[in-house]
């Protein structure tokens, strides 16, 4: 969380003696190659593709701050804030994509990249915020951001398809449309709108139909008018969501949606007052599929949490604006080879603290393995001729 912690931990396990001037600049360096890094780290993952395809979450997250001049930081709306917090935070906004993939029974979502969302009215207004040595950023939407970077990913894993996971605010148009005009296979999962209007397959067109044959057929109704005549016809089918096998009652049918230009397979699920649509352009997927890799999206949620608690990026208080992209930068690849530290090791990390109906091991166990596995004498073995130096006690905290 915070740099001066690194520079104590490189003293410690490696007995370096670095200089604290020269250890600061280097944190606040303008010339750290991150893309590179990032694409060498995206090879490091282990059997990246889950069924075929290679999942992905685009998202964007709050990450509040207290002291001002920090790059980055504007008044951002919070919608999750609670009724004791502000509505409109000082905070960064984030835009990042994770990876989704399934370790040791467990999903988890490991960071790939992101990027810093500035407002307009900022970058118009000249704000200290928004510039970088003096100069200030170029505007971006979040939808332009994540379709750079999905971009990017598929790119590097160009013998795969992406499978796009996202939330209702991203599962539009605005994002598949960019992705569909790029040379990359990409497929849109999202949950549906209430309000949307649902229309039926197009009819065969007839040898003898004049005109050019039409792309939508009858009209279905919206998404809330549907859904009491659909679960009618719904099945109970068993997915793995949320750590365990549960039986979910849903129903799946193909569908043309007009904001999307494209038909799409519909997923519905009921429960005993509620319901929820899903919907996804890969028409093989199957229901169960949607409705398992809709339910591990939430990691990249409980992600955010990860990297501004446990790694400590929301305590950082760097100004500067290479020192904060840089540390954000050092927070998000410390969660991803958290992640493949534990999809390489072989058995299973315990869980530390028991919580009743979870057996999956949490965030916090794999940090604890990897301090005692650097604090070990086998750690030692790997600098033979370096002196033993005092062990210092917040690496194992």
């Amino acid at each position: 969380s915070m740099t001066s912690n690194l520079l104590r931990s490189l003293q410690t396990l490696f007995g370096l003696d670095l200089n604290s001037r020269r250890f600061y600049t280097f944190m606040a360096s303008n010339k750290l190659p991150w893309d590179r890094l990032w694409m060498v780290l995206w090879k490091q993952i282990p059997d990246p593709a889950v069924e075929g395809r290679l999942l992905v979450a685009p998202d964007d997250s709050i990450n509040n701050k207290t002291g001002r001049k920090i790059f980055g930081c504007s008044f951002f709306h919070d919608h999750t804030a609670k009724l004791n917090q502000p509505t409109y935070p000082w905070s960064q906004n984030i835009v990042s994509i994770g990876l989704l993939k399934m370790i040791k029974g467990r999903w988890c979502c490991l960071p790939l990249a992101f990027r810093f969302y500035f407002m307009k009215k900022d970058i118009e207004a000249q704000s200290l915020t928004a510039k970088i040595a003096g100069v200030p950023v170029t505007f971006r939407s979040k939808m332009a951001q994540a379709v750079v970077m999905l971009c990017s990913v598929a790119e590097q894993f160009s013998q795969l398809p992406v499978l796009v996971v996202t939330d209702s605010w991203f599962g539009n148009d605005g994002l598949l449309r960019p992705l569909n005009a790029s040379a990359y296979a990409f497929e849109l999962l999202s949950r549906l709108r209430a309000n949307v209007t649902l229309y039926d397959l197009p009819p065969q067109a007839s040898i003898r139909q004049r005109g050019r044959p039409r792309k939508y057929g009858t009209r279905l109704g919206s998404a809330s008018e549907l859904a009491a005549s659909r679960k009618t016809q719904a099945k109970m089918r068993s997915v793995f969501l949320y750590g365990k096998q549960r039986e979910v009652l849903a129903y799946d049918e193909v569908v043309m949606l007009k904001n999307l230009r494209c038909p799409v397979r519909l997923v519905w699920v009921f429960r005993k007052t509620r319901r929820v649509a899903f919907f996804s352009t890969g028409l093989t997927l199957s229901a169960q599929q949607v409705i398992e890799y809709y339910g591990a999206r939430w990691k990249i949620e409980s992600g955010f949490k990860e990297i501004r608690q446990e790694i400590g990026s929301a305590k950082s208080q760097t100004r500067n604006a290479h020192a904060v992209i840089n540390h954000l930068n050092f927070c998000m690849m410390a969660t991803t080879i958290t992640g493949i530290y534990a999809d390489r090791i072989k058995a299973d990390p315990q869980r530390r603290h028991v919580v009743k109906g979870r057996t999956s091991f949490a965030f916090s166990d794999v940090r604890r393995l990897i301090a005692d596995a650097a604090l070990s004498e086998d750690f030692l073995r790997l600098w033979p001729d370096r002196e033993k130096c005092r062990q210092n006690t917040f690496v194992s905290l």
